[in-house]
């Protein structure tokens, strides 16, 4: 069981420290701040706006956005901790693979693939509307008439042009074709006008009175600013967190940034702000110009403007709406093969999948299984469905993160073991602090309370499923629930904390984390039952393959293994020193040579590939 256990936590060690990259310190408030928002304008801006008012939230959805922006900051600050952990850029994934273990970074990782799966499926469903917008829906219409798909939870119709779109983007990527920064500034641009432009001219037709309606068909609520209540307005912040995603590319900048323990949670704050008043911007003109209820969820602009018959305006916005929405496919699409080679190189996925083409030098295997796989789930699902899936598992990964966040800060790489754990130092070290510095008592006592949190918080969001929420018990039990989470991190926060100095620190601890995955698992719970069966099922083949297959072809096995041959050796001759090298931190390429030689020149391999993501 303890080499199971073992395996499980076995941490990332090779060439983290010794690789690390020397990149200039070039990237100021600004460059962060218009990476961060660069990232993450897109699909939410141009659909998901006239989606989740359509049926969720109503004008509302304005709410909704707050909502979802105040998670993704807390989410954020995070992030930029556990970042600042790691003195290497990367992903979630290799943070976690070199500070808390293999699993955890698997399931990240998994969590991650889905999240650029469905990213790079939802936008491509997304600019399929707008095009088929263009023609007046003739696509769809056609499509639903022939090949209609009577499958509950799959689309309505087989969505071949997003198929095809993402098979020519993927075949783009596998052939070295790279993301250009200056077209991609362009389409930026574009992005930005267009967004003003509907300002401008959904401004001009406002009218207030859309929010104020009494007189709704069946089916739309009850009218008013919110039409389905309180409960909709947190099903839509659970949907609308998907606009949010893609911002935490600012806390990968560690190495590049000028000050980055001033400036990258002043960039992640900054750009949230920016994107939420776009998002709260587009939302207010969009409800005020047509009836939530006669909104066009797939397309919502075109319908908008055909409605106050400004035709030009239409056509200038769906233009714009198509090079923003090509942009974003890019983006979305571009760290797909990356993380697939990353685990691949790792073991813990297939290894052919780290398998870098000498001519392309791209992770070929990767990028068309990955091209493949989202295509099959854009034709397949509605962007409704897509929105969904993709909000869950960002929703998990998050919270994965800080729950590290509080693992961490509340252990030293080398703590005092407490031998003597009796229940009466036990019960005194929970009720005030006995310790100046972390040990194995105060680190278990923390470790249990992150667990025993996280269940209570899953509780309150059953029961806030379950129960009444004007009856006398619901509001006891919520209030008693409540209570206890609140006493939990207040005895978390009596814990010794880390003294590793760092970059940057998450304020407010333990609270800010403890908010941080409260606010996750309770948006995780307005999703719909569907959603969450999609979900585990991709979390289950995801597991099947690890314990079957990546648990064993690790390398990090023999990473290990060098350690401690190396360990020993060292101990053999303290008497006589000698040069040696030490293979736990040679590339995979040098240890397959065997016996810790060098490879000759003519073995070495004629290109790199940087697994950095």
């Amino acid at each position: 069981m303890s080499r199971f256990w073992n395996a499980l936590t076995r941490r990332k060690t090779d060439d983290v420290h010794e690789a690390e990259s020397k990149l200039a310190r070039v990237l100021n408030l600004f460059d962060l701040t218009a990476l961060g928002v660069g990232s993450t304008l897109g699909l939410g801006v141009y659909v998901l706006a006239g989606q989740v008012a359509y049926n969720i939230a109503g004008p509302a959805v304005t709410i909704s956005f707050l909502i979802a922006a105040i998670a993704s900051a807390f989410a954020g600050i995070c992030y930029a901790e556990f970042a600042a952990r790691v003195p290497k850029a990367g992903s979630a994934y290799v943070y976690s693979y070199v500070t808390i273990g293999e699993f955890v970074a698997f399931t990240i990782g998994w969590n991650l693939i889905l999240e650029y799966v469905i990213g790079t499926a939802s936008v491509a469903r997304g600019l399929s509307g707008y095009f088929d917008s263009l023609i007046d829906n003739g696509m769809s219409k056609a499509l639903n008439e022939s090949m209609p798909i009577k499958v509950s939870f799959l689309g309505d119709y087989p969505d071949f042009l997003s198929f095809g779109m993402i098979l020519l983007l993927a075949g783009l990527l596998a052939f070295g074709a790279k993301e250009s920064s200056f077209l991609n500034n362009i389409f930026t641009s574009v992005n930005l006008v267009t967004i003003g432009i509907v300002l401008v001219a959904g401004g001009m037709n406002a009218s207030v009175e859309n929010w104020r309606l009494t007189d709704v068909p069946e089916g739309a609520g009850v009218g008013g600013f919110m039409p389905f209540g309180i409960a909709g307005v947190m099903a839509g912040a659970a949907k609308c967190f998907f606009g949010f995603v893609g911002f935490d590319c600012i806390a990968t900048t560690g190495e590049e940034a000028i000050n980055p323990k001033r400036n990258i949670p002043l960039a992640i704050v900054i750009s949230l702000i920016i994107i939420f008043l776009a998002y709260f911007g587009v939302s207010t003109v969009l409800t005020m110009m047509l009836p939530y209820y006669l909104q066009d969820p797939d397309a919502p602009f075109p319908k908008a403007f055909d409605a106050v018959e400004w035709y030009t305006i239409k056509w200038i916005v769906t233009i714009g709406a198509v090079f923003a929405l090509c942009t974003s496919l890019l983006g979305a699409m571009f760290p797909l093969p990356r993380i697939l080679y990353a685990m691949g190189n790792d073991g813990i996925l297939f290894k052919r999948l780290s398998k870098v083409h000498p001519y392309t030098q791209t992770p070929l295997i990767a990028t068309i299984v990955s091209g493949i796989f989202a295509a099959i789930m854009a034709m397949l699902f509605n962007l409704d469905q897509l929105v969904d899936m993709m909000s869950i598992g960002t929703l998990l990964a998050y919270t994965i993160v800080a729950i590290c966040v509080l693992v961490l800060r509340y252990q030293d790489d080398k703590m005092t073991k407490v031998v003597s754990v009796r229940a009466p130092n036990v019960f005194r070290q929970l009720l005030c602090n006995s310790y100046r510095e972390p040990n194995t008592l105060t680190s278990a006592i923390t470790k249990i309370g992150i667990v025993v949190f996280a269940i209570f918080a899953i509780i309150w969001c059953v029961f806030m499923k379950v129960f009444d929420m004007g009856a006398t018990g619901g509001i006891v039990a919520l209030s008693l629930v409540g209570l206890l989470l609140i006493v939990i991190c207040v005895v978390i926060g009596l814990q010794p904390v880390s003294t590793i100095e760092l970059t940057f620190k998450v304020p407010l601890v333990p609270f800010v984390p403890c908010l941080s995955v409260f606010v996750n698992l309770y948006l995780m719970f307005q999703l719909d039952l569907f959603t969450w069966i999609r979900f585990l099922i991709w979390i289950a083949i995801g597991y099947c393959i690890y314990f079957s297959y990546g648990i064993r072809n690790s390398t990090q096995i023999q990473r290990n293994r060098n350690h401690a041959e190396v360990a020993a050796n060292a101990m053999q001759n303290s008497d006589c020193p000698q040069q040696h090298e030490n293979r736990a931190f040679e590339p995979d390429w040098k240890v397959e040579n065997g016996n810790g030689v060098k490879a000759l020149p003519a073995a070495t391999p004629t290109y790199e590939y940087s697994e950095k993501l």
